[in-house]
């Protein structure tokens, strides 16, 4: 196991900060959203691939529930932005991609997935103040459950 990964984040730790390239290669800072709004993080493997393909159809169908939730959504893998930007407009989705093509991000958060060299599939909400308040961490073949995720948007403020 590499050192450069951190224990795996957990509810009540600090978000670690980071700035990322989206699929227009726009710059995405996770602090930016401090005292605005909540954030989730919807790590996945790879795009193209069929389950994180079903997967983020889901977070563009619900799209208008996380905007009603005050939350940004913002996915994340290893994958290039051109990559994310192809696979963003074949599937017409309205959140944004992040690019952690070095693999900082998902090792900061203790998420990298050692075996296929990418990030493990892993919801991680993120409120106003940087904490994080909610962590799950799923089997890499079972999409995530939007409606979960709602919930928990709705007991933060």
């Amino acid at each position: 196991m590499a050192t450069d990964i951190a224990p795996e984040i957990k509810v009540g730790d600090m978000a670690p900060d980071f700035t990322l390239k989206d699929q227009d290669q726009n710059d995405v800072t996770l602090s930016e959203f401090r005292g605005k709004k909540n954030v989730v993080l919807a790590f996945y493997p790879l795009d193209w691939s069929p389950v994180c393909t079903g997967e983020n159809k889901c977070l563009t169908d619900d799209f208008p529930r996380f905007e009603g939730a005050n939350a940004e959504v913002l996915g994340i893998s290893t994958d290039s932005f051109f990559s994310h930007k192809a696979w963003a407009e074949s599937l017409g989705l309205k959140h944004r991609l992040l690019s952690d093509m070095h693999r900082t991000v998902c090792k900061a958060y203790g998420l990298y997935f050692e075996p296929l060299n990418c990030a493990k599939r892993a919801t991680v909400i993120v409120d106003k103040n940087g904490k994080v308040a909610y962590v799950k961490v799923q089997e890499i073949k079972t999409a995530r459950d939007d409606n979960e995720i709602l919930e928990v948007l709705k007991t933060l403020n």
